[in-house]
């Protein structure tokens, strides 16, 4: 019996790749053959992604980077990927599409269309991307991350939650050890882009930190490529005991171990902090679409798991006075880590691969 084929349109950033990954993991196990596809971009996001997912780079492009040039030749580019997916979707014929939202979506959505495949978006956040609103009345099925979503008029969406990796399932409401005079951890993460405003706020925020708490404290720091060595530099010169990086590739590892993290509030960071259950700050994007940045937090400051301090808030001071309020309260720091659970959806990856085997069932118009 021939396999089933799932096609993953998946855009490039973390947000966007990490629930395609989950998924992929999910179907591979249920002896479904998984193709990614995907740009040069989000391919460096690849490697978590189980080895026999195959793999395809398509053309795409953003209308959000490079000059008036690099913006007139992106619809050139997505047609030409367009184009290419439409002949690899007719060569080898996917059962089900799922899009995860991106710009390197649009080719193989598009062309799932015009074949009138059974295809489906999942949209992370609160707010629907760019891409999923061109999307969304053009699927059978719209999954949502995040609840509720803004979704356009006419438009029903199906509360899935975000699919989280098997790296946070496993540590999935992992025993959390409240603060105190012992050692500690603190993840400091920006998205899967790093985040230069947390950079520039946290290092001293935590070096105002009293000497009693920093002499137990690690901390491990996203920092984007270009900020690297001066937070690291930073750190050192206050004699705090931090590892920074530009990308933490054992994100589920550091977050099972912190007694606090402090994040950007995307879908995929909200996920798995709400799955493996921590008491988190939270510094939404201002400039995120539709500021979903903020809606994707909503759950977690709802249920007061989190605290939120909005980008035109965040001062080195505010953000001290944060962190202190939560290491200096075991008892609401593990009233906060619960809290999480509580909105955690660690079942989201199986009710997506539900949805996807009701399309494959029955098919499409």
């Amino acid at each position: 019996m021939t396999q089933p084929l799932l096609l993953i349109a998946a855009g490039g950033t973390g947000g966007h790749m990490f629930p395609a990954q989950a998924l992929a993991e999910a179907m591979l196990a249920r002896g479904w053959r998984v193709k990614l596809s995907t740009d040069a971009r989000g391919a460096r996001y690849t490697g978590g992604f189980p080895h026999t997912t195959e793999i395809e780079q398509i053309s795409s492009a953003t209308f959000a980077r490079g000059g008036i040039l690099a913006k007139a030749a992106v619809p050139f580019r997505i047609g030409a990927g367009v184009l290419g997916a439409l002949f690899k979707l007719m060569r080898d014929r996917p059962t089900v599409v799922v899009g995860f939202g991106g710009y390197p979506t649009i080719p193989a959505m598009t062309a799932a269309t015009i074949l009138r495949l059974p295809r489906m978006i999942h949209e992370q956040n609160g707010v629907l991307g760019r891409v999923n609103q061109l999307l969304a009345k053009r699927v059978n099925t719209v999954a949502c991350g995040t609840w509720p979503t803004d979704l356009p008029e006419g438009i029903a969406g199906v509360h899935v939650g975000n699919p989280v990796r098997s790296a946070v399932l496993d540590r999935a409401g992992a025993g959390y050890i409240t603060p105190g005079d012992y050692p500690m951890e603190v993840l400091v993460i920006g998205g899967s882009q790093g985040a230069r405003i947390l950079s520039d706020v946290i290092p001293p925020a935590i070096a105002s930190l009293s000497m009693e708490r920093l002499r137990n404290l690690r901390v491990s720091h996203q920092a984007r490529g270009e900020d690297e060595e001066r937070v690291r530099s930073f750190y050192a010169e206050y004699g705090i005991n931090a590892d920074v990086q530009p990308f933490f590739h054992d994100v589920p590892r550091r977050m099972a171990q912190a007694q606090l993290i402090i994040s950007r509030s995307g879908a995929s960071s909200v996920a798995d902090i709400s799955v493996i259950g921590r008491p988190s700050i939270l510094i939404p994007f201002a400039a995120a679409t539709g500021d979903h940045q903020t809606a994707n937090a909503r759950g977690l400051t709802g249920a007061g798991a989190a605290i939120l301090i909005p980008e035109s808030q965040l001062t080195s001071e505010t953000m001290a006075a944060q962190i202190t309020t939560v290491l200096d309260n075991p008892d609401g720091a593990m009233q906060m880590a619960q809290a999480a659970l509580s909105v955690g959806k660690p079942e989201a990856t199986e009710s997506l691969v539900a949805l996807v085997e009701t399309l494959a069932e029955k098919g499409t118009s």
